[in-house]
């Protein structure tokens, strides 16, 4: 089997318009919640999200283009773009036969369904619908618009499954390097739903915080007093490659990418499992997959996501799977600085442990108050502030709704 390696970066997130300003917040422990601009949300029970700040589309794409696509798919756009320029890659020299694109978001163009749904009932009922709408609003586009903007002409697809999505990507796009059938996979994820239609269904579900007197520290990971998750926005792309074909150009290599697992929970819609079989098998499927035993990780970037019983279900399962050696790793939830990102969870919080490898640094779980008794306090959940240690493999774990759970595993190379 293959090597495969990260060569290119690229994120846009609620505490940093690039990879740069994005490692800037994770050190600081910024806090990206603020009330919703995109649209009034006086009525609803949730006033607040993690919106990407400051973002026009127009500074990075034609205007006439932008108006085509999807903020989510702008997002992709960007990303990829500031990803695929941080590689390195000469594009004329390389074969683009063998560059794909795989590329995730949970829910895809719902801004843009909503619009035009609105649209038509507030029109006189004649159906007349934007010829962009269904391209626009589709989950794969994202992944078809980048390997058109760039000529890659190999594996081109889009993965969804919930908060999974893009843990999934990467995934896939590791296997299929490793497997010979491509030199080079741009992958990740993005999305954009900070919308009426998803803020209102997700409070329907109890799912997000109400704290909307204190929406900065909202997002509390582990807390006592955590009441859900607060919505978040943006894109993370990073650009995998063939080992060898990246050293022969002379690369810049963040990390190896050499272990991934995907599971079911096979229990409920929303619910992690009770015993949180599906989340110990992926972990343990994880470290077999990179040939490492639990002892090897030193950081592990949760799916923690402030739900009162995720986030204990979890650590159960990280305490079973690593034993005594829990007590010796960093673990953080940057869910509390970003919120969650939905299908683009997996992607900026890969990116995230890539950065705590080459910067041999935890990022914090910040908005901690009060210790939750349900919540081992012998583990080192990096509260408040980042914590300076030698991270030579971490360890990304991301869940969807309908059961699905995902580990990655990087390395310093």
């Amino acid at each position: 089997m293959k090597r495969v390696v990260i060569t290119g970066l690229g994120a846009l997130t609620p505490i940093g318009n690039t990879l740069s300003e994005y490692l800037l917040g994770l050190q600081k422990g910024i806090s990206g919640a603020n009330l919703i601009t995109q649209f009034d949300a006086s009525l609803f029970k949730t006033q607040f999200a993690c919106e990407v700040k400051d973002f026009n589309p127009e500074a990075h794409i034609d205007r006439r283009e932008a108006r085509r696509l999807d903020r989510f798919t702008q997002f992709a756009m960007v990303t990829a773009d500031e990803a695929i320029k941080d590689s390195g890659l000469d594009l004329e020299a390389i074969n683009k036969q063998r560059v794909g694109v795989i590329w995730a978001s949970g829910i895809g163009g719902l801004a843009t369904l909503e619009k035009e749904i609105e649209e038509h009932i507030t029109g006189n009922g004649t159906p007349r619908h934007n010829p962009f709408l269904i391209p626009k609003m589709i989950s794969d586009i994202a992944a078809g618009q980048i390997s058109i903007q760039y000529g890659f002409m190999g594996i081109n697809y889009a993965t969804v499954s919930a908060c999974a999505s893009s843990s999934h990507a990467l995934m896939n796009a590791f296997d299929y390097i490793r497997m010979g059938r491509a030199d080079i996979i741009v992958s990740g994820g993005s999305e954009a739903t900070i919308t009426k239609t998803a803020v209102g269904g997700f409070n329907s579900m109890k799912a997000l915080s109400e704290r909307n007197d204190d929406f900065a520290t909202a997002s509390r990971p582990f807390d006592k007093d955590r009441d859900g998750f607060v919505l978040g926005e943006g894109s993370g792309a990073l650009v995998l490659e063939e080992y060898e074909h990246a050293k022969k150009r002379g690369a810049r290599i963040y990390a190896e990418v050499v272990g991934a697992a995907a599971t079911a929970d096979a229990y409920h819609i929303t619910a992690p499992h009770p015993d949180g079989i599906g989340v110990i098998n992926v972990m343990n499927l994880a470290l077999q997959d990179a040939g490492l035993q639990p002892t090897d990780l030193d950081y592990i970037n949760v799916h923690g996501t402030s739900t009162p019983l995720g986030d204990v279900a979890e650590l159960k399962a990280i305490r079973q799977v690593f034993g005594e050696h829990a007590y010796s790793l960093n673990i953080s939830s940057t869910k509390s600085m970003t919120g969650h990102l939905l299908g683009a969870a997996g992607a900026i919080e890969a990116i995230a442990s890539i950065l705590a490898i080459q910067h041999n640094f935890a990022p914090p779980t910040i908005n901690h108050f009060t210790d939750d008794p349900d919540i081992d306090p012998k583990l080192n959940l990096t509260f408040n502030s980042a914590q300076q240690r030698n991270v030579n493999a971490a360890m990304s774990n991301t869940f969807g709704f309908g059961g699905h759970n995902a580990s990655i595993i990087f390395r310093k190379i």
